[in-house]
């Protein structure tokens, strides 16, 4: 039960009457007619328990962007309901508006929607619905708290996905679907057609000319059907924020938009998310729902404050995969992490499998390391010096079992990556 200011102002209007007529029986006749309108205006409040609630509107929603979800209030009681309804939600949802008025007539239902702009990634879920239910002379409410369960996931923002369309227009220059100054080169067999001028001499195929008593050259494509296995390292190196995004968040946008270039070019894509356990695994997804299988499981991944076990994840990776694909492996450039963890594993995964290391690099050291301002800016700029010769040296360590290095910062990253992708991709090195 709560009172309102009305109660209150007829509290006061009391006392002014007993300081009129000072006694006891004006007090009582006072204290007696405010009980008995609070009283009364509580039994004719609607009854709050008996609503009935049903959800309805957005399940899934991009980080950033906006969700409705709308409650609809059903009153089945005899009285009708004057309330004050707030839905709650946790903060990181971004709800609005906070607090709603509704009147509902007996046998009626109203629909009360809530706006939601969230600000992290991961499921949101309803906490309770508050309702203030007012008597007829609004001195007095009724108040309670109901369950009303609703989750909405909130799906990585994949920022990359403008540089889709470049990347894609690329590809198509490599198969030869696009209009260039070249041809499409690859490297597997696609198939045999007359010479042209213009078509490179060593492409004749003499066996099929001799045959034909025609000059037939051989076409080729990049390689398809190829595996990607994109790791994320979800340790606490991907919990350290560059600017105001998570590294783990940068590394998610990068692996959707590969991923999104490689499935349209015909390769399959899997994903394991890894620290010391499996945290998310994408495995067999058909090439057009792989993208959205990712994001779904990327969704709820947060970075654990603990040392990744490179050891387990390359065990991991190697049960899973028997045959030659090509391992990305989205991580920080850690010195310690990759010198006493990965490197040395790294002979028996670059064995069998084609090995690229993509990590988000910090703008703020470059800006560190260009600073001279004073003594503390010099300070700045030398630590910030010896952590890219520390970057640097793991970069040459990684590249002498053969591992490319993508090191780029938040916003080239993705696109990086991808051109990288392109450029094994037409080299013949999936």
């Amino acid at each position: 039960m709560t009172l309102t200011g009305r109660t209150g102002l007829l509290a006061a209007l009391g006392a002014v009457v007993l300081v009129i007529v000072p006694s006891w029986w004006t007090l009582l006749a006072v204290d007696g007619v405010l009980a008995a309108l609070v009283v009364a205006d509580l039994v004719l409040a609607g009854n709050v328990r008996r609503l009935r609630l049903h959800r309805s509107g957005d399940t899934n929603v991009r980080l950033g962007e906006e969700a409705t979800v709308a409650l609809i209030v059903e009153n089945p009681g005899p009285r009708p309901l004057r309330a004050r309804l707030r839905d709650a939600w946790p903060p990181s949802a971004g709800s609005s508006p906070r607090t709603v008025t509704v009147t509902i007539p007996p046998g009626e239902r109203r629909r009360v929607e809530t706006r939601l702009v969230p600000t992290r990634r991961g499921d949101r879920a309803a906490v309770a619905v508050t309702f203030r239910s007012y008597g007829p002379l609004g001195l007095a409410a009724r108040q309670l708290n109901r369950a009303a369960p609703w989750t909405v996931r909130v799906l990585p923002a994949f920022p990359s996905r403008r540089h889709l369309p470049a990347k894609l227009a690329r590809l198509r220059e490599l198969t030869g679907q696009h209009v260039a100054l070249i041809r499409g080169q690859g490297t597997e067999f696609d198939s045999l057609r007359e010479y042209v001028d213009g078509d490179d001499v060593r492409s004749i195929d003499w066996r099929a000319t001799a045959r034909r008593a025609d000059v037939v050259v051989r076409t080729w494509r990049p390689e398809r059907d190829r595996r990607i296995y994109l790791v994320l390292d979800t340790g606490r190196t991907a919990a350290g924020r560059v600017g105001d995004i998570p590294r783990l968040d940068c590394s998610m946008d990068a692996a959707l938009l590969l991923g999104a270039l490689a499935s349209r070019a015909g390769d399959r894509v899997d994903l394991l998310a890894y620290d010391r356990r499996v945290r998310a695994r994408v495995e067999g997804a058909a090439r057009t729902e792989v993208l959205t299988a990712m994001v779904r499981a990327m969704a709820p991944l947060e970075p654990e404050l603990i040392e990744a076990d490179a050891a387990g994840m390359v065990s991991a990776l190697l049960s899973r995969v028997r045959q030659r694909c090509l391992v990305v492996l989205l991580t920080d450039l850690n010195t310690t992490a990759i010198e006493e963890g990965l490197l040395p594993l790294l002979p028996q995964l670059t064995a069998k499998h084609l090995v690229v290391v993509a990590a988000v690099s910090d703008p703020r050291v470059t800006e560190m390391a260009a600073a001279r301002g004073d003594s503390a800016a010099l300070y700045d700029a030398a630590a910030a010096e010896r952590a890219r010769a520390d970057r640097r040296r793991v970069t040459v360590e990684l590249r002498k079992y053969g591992v490319e290095v993508v090191d780029a910062p938040p916003d080239e990253i993705a696109p990086a990556l991808a051109d990288a992708y392109l450029s094994l991709k037409a080299a013949g090195r999936l």
